[in-house]
């Protein structure tokens, strides 16, 4: 068999797989996230029936599928929202770094991997997956919610904050010296600003640059001018996802409703492929000697993202149902980690970082989505109003 057939059939058949998990989710009520996942992993390396013909295709999908999923949140927000919700949740960030980075640095130095180990593990527990978190309040109907822009707003501090992180922990990584350590992070930071400030005061120009009467020259003008800005941002050593997503938020109005209507149907598609390339590119036997550090270090920085989210909420007078469902929605990690344990690894750090990442990193996407239903329920929602009058109870008390 040729092998441009061969890739046809193996991609035909994974969307096909990608398609019936999806409906056995709706199904049992649940996120498709987990299954793809798993899907990917009994096909990966290592897996039951390993998939080796289409892999450059799978990645550049993913990679795709994360900018569209980023693109997508951004067009649901004007700048003045952004920055009104930045504002807010200044604080709320650094306490999200503070509680999320120290339990990955403090476990590197305990298994005796350095320092320098310890700034890349406390970076992998530190950011949430913009990606998942952004499919996954699609999947659960919560993106016109109150606490959404919330969770957007330290997603966005955080992806901001890796302008400076990821060249720092180069630097530290292939021991470069000082003036070409802040020469990489000032060219991140202008890139930044570059961004921040096209977007927010000139996102008119922007709508009116890419609107067109014809929805194939519109949906063409908005992906082409989304994935040059995604490449030069990733090129600035900027996320790709940030460049993404400010775009969207650059894209205002009329246009802004007719783009999201484009671009849903290609948004799920890659968003799918973004999943399966990540439970694709890992082997199942590399996870198995760090399981155990994965697990603890899983429930124990869950538990921290759940009270950073819910500080965050609760600053943003959110309701106490609110604040529980912005905590569980900030649970999953993903892209960000998996890069950060590459760079790592690629420098000569203990190659068991990357098995623990992978490990970690899998189990909160996988139950994650699932712990982020739990609001819904309605024994905790019930919980969650007996708390809430009580508070007001008390308020009440305290102002007579």
């Amino acid at each position: 068999m040729s092998h441009g057939a061969l890739v046809l059939i193996e991609i035909g058949a994974l969307l096909l797989g990608i398609a019936l998990l999806g409906r056995l989710a709706g199904r049992l009520g649940i996120s498709p996230i987990p299954l793809i996942l798993l899907g990917g992993l009994a096909f990966g390396e290592g897996g039951l029936l390993p998939f080796n013909t289409g892999e450059e295709f799978i990645e550049i999908g993913a990679e795709i599928g994360v900018i569209l999923l980023l693109l997508m949140l951004g067009l649901e927000y004007t700048p003045q929202e952004l920055m009104g919700n930045l504002n807010k949740s200044r604080i709320a960030g650094v306490w999200d770094m503070v509680l999320n980075a120290t339990p990955g640095a403090l476990l590197a130095l305990a298994l005796g991997w350095g320092p320098v180990a310890a700034v890349a593990l406390a970076g992998i527990t530190w950011i949430s997956s913009s990606g998942v978190i952004a499919k996954m309040l699609h999947d659960l109907g919560r993106l016109s919610n109150r606490e959404t822009p919330t969770v957007l707003s330290i997603l966005v501090i955080e992806d901001l904050a890796m302008a400076f992180y990821l060249p720092v922990l180069t630097a530290l990584l292939i021991g470069l010296d000082l003036g070409a350590s802040v020469l990489t992070v000032v060219i991140a930071l202008a890139s930044v600003i570059l961004i921040l400030y096209i977007a927010l005061r000139h996102g008119h120009f922007v709508s009116r640059l890419v609107w067109s009467k014809s929805a194939e020259v519109l949906l063409l003008s908005i992906l082409g001018l989304t994935m040059l800005v995604a490449g030069l941002a990733a090129q600035a050593s900027v996320s790709s996802a940030v460049g993404a997503f400010l775009v969207g938020i650059a894209i205002s109005g009329p246009v802004a409703e007719h783009a999201h209507r484009l671009l849903m149907p290609l948004r799920d598609l890659f968003a799918s492929v973004f999943f399966l390339f990540f439970g694709l590119s890992t082997d199942p036997a590399d996870l198995v000697p760090m399981l155990v550090p994965a697990i603890l270090l899983a429930i124990v920085t869950m538990g921290t993202k759940l009270l950073s989210g819910y500080l965050a909420a609760r600053g943003a007078g959110i309701a106490e149902a609110g604040r529980w469902r912005a905590g569980f929605a900030l649970m999953p990690r993903g892209e960000f980690s998996i890069v950060i344990a590459g760079l790592a690894i690629a420098s000569g750090v203990d190659r068991s970082l990357a098995a623990l990442a992978t490990a970690y990193v899998l189990i909160t996407i996988i139950v994650g989505p699932i712990l982020a239903r739990l609001p819904d329920a309605p024994w905790f929602a019930d919980w969650t109003k007996r708390i809430q009058k009580e508070r007001s109870r008390k308020q009440r008390l305290a102002s007579s």
